[in-house]
């Protein structure tokens, strides 16, 4: 496959969890290969002076009715987490860690804490709710956290933060094709064209 398709996420988006439902049958359709790209959305605001929508009490109710639409659009649950925003540090540190080290486990690994977000509504900045999550799933939490704390992950993590930046990237989800970037998962008939 010669057409690829780069999906830069950090779980704590609902906009990503949204773009992530809708990506696989994309490439299906489009002959692409989807590359996930974890990154970490703090870093990458820092970087780049942006912003959650949610510190904008309007735009943070707007962008919650239309994701909800989307998700009505798209015919795939999406629950508001009572918890949002959370750190994603660890979580992302933990994502990286799996694609690195247990990639035939990745997809289930960021299926169940995507659906533990934004289906489930569940606090994933608590460390056991963490834990509980991924026992239900089938994981060791404990291995997981120790990828989570692995120097050559949190330095992959950031590598793969800084990189994102330097393409552009300002916000998630930020999907590539070829070096044309589009944000938003509302942005998606705009990624199929281009990857026609």
């Amino acid at each position: 496959m010669s057409k690829t398709l780069e999906f830069f996420f950090d779980l704590g988006s609902p906009a990503t969890y949204l773009a992530y439902t809708q990506l696989p049958a994309l490439c299906a359709d489009t002959g692409a290969q989807l590359i996930y790209q974890p990154m970490l959305l703090g870093g990458v605001f820092k970087a780049t002076g942006n912003a959650s929508p949610i510190t904008v009490p309007a735009k943070g109710r707007y962008m919650f009715d239309d994701l909800a639409r989307y998700a009505q659009r798209y015919n795939v649950p999406l629950k508001f987490n009572p918890h949002f925003p959370i750190n994603t540090l660890v979580l992302m540190r933990a994502v990286t860690g799996v694609q690195m080290h247990q990639p035939e486990r990745f997809l289930d690994f960021i299926d169940c804490l995507f659906r533990a977000l934004w289906v489930e509504g569940r606090h994933l900045g608590d460390p056991a709710v963490v834990a509980q999550v991924l026992t239900e799933q089938g994981f060791d939490p404990e291995q997981v956290l120790a990828l989570a704390n692995d120097e050559t992950v949190k330095a992959a993590l950031k590598d793969k933060t800084e990189q994102a930046v330097q393409r552009g990237v300002f916000g998630a989800p930020s999907l590539f094709v070829g070096n044309r970037l589009f944000f938003g998962q509302d942005r998606l008939d705009f990624v199929r064209e281009a990857l026609r």
